[in-house]
């Protein structure tokens, strides 16, 4: 994986739409960490306020959901190299375990197939090793046309 050239323009538009303009993004305080063709890596860091059960100390998994798609949609920017509206239309995410307490979050998200009107994708959190996962997903994404709603025509 590697950190955005300085000289990808797109990219560092993404990273900034991503990083300021978000506001869910911005206060779960999602951290961009890198990308390589079709994959986005973003960190959530942990804190308190997000925890979901005091007594354990472990994260909500509704901070986990949006991690993931986050993750997920940044990949279809990053496949589709162009700026344009994406809807999430299926996230199906399967918890394999908690996450262990003040342990950031990590997710790698891999968009795999671009129709003309969604985006595949699958995704992974951990604590830094992804053979060892806190929760998997697989999702769809609607792309739409710039200015029209969805893609319209025949599915490539």
């Amino acid at each position: 994986m590697t950190d955005l050239p300085p000289d990808d323009e797109a990219l560092q538009r993404f990273r900034q739409v991503f990083d300021q303009w978000i506001p869910h993004n911005k206060a779960l305080q999602l951290e961009f960490m890198g990308h390589a063709p079709g994959v986005a890596i973003i960190r959530l860091p942990y804190a308190p306020h997000l925890v979901g059960n005091p007594e354990t100390g472990v994260l909500h998994g509704g901070a986990i959901t949006s991690l993931m798609d986050a993750t997920c949609g940044a990949s279809v920017f990053i496949k589709r190299r162009k700026p344009g509206r994406i809807a999430t239309l299926d996230l199906r995410i399967d918890y394999l375990k908690p996450a262990t307490p003040e342990l950031d979050v990590t997710a790698r998200a891999e968009c795999y197939k671009v129709t003309r009107s969604v985006a595949f994708v699958r995704c992974i959190a951990h604590h830094g090793n992804e053979a060892d996962p806190i929760a998997h997903a697989a999702g769809a994404f609607m792309l739409f046309d710039e200015h029209f709603g969805p893609k319209k025509g025949k599915q490539s």
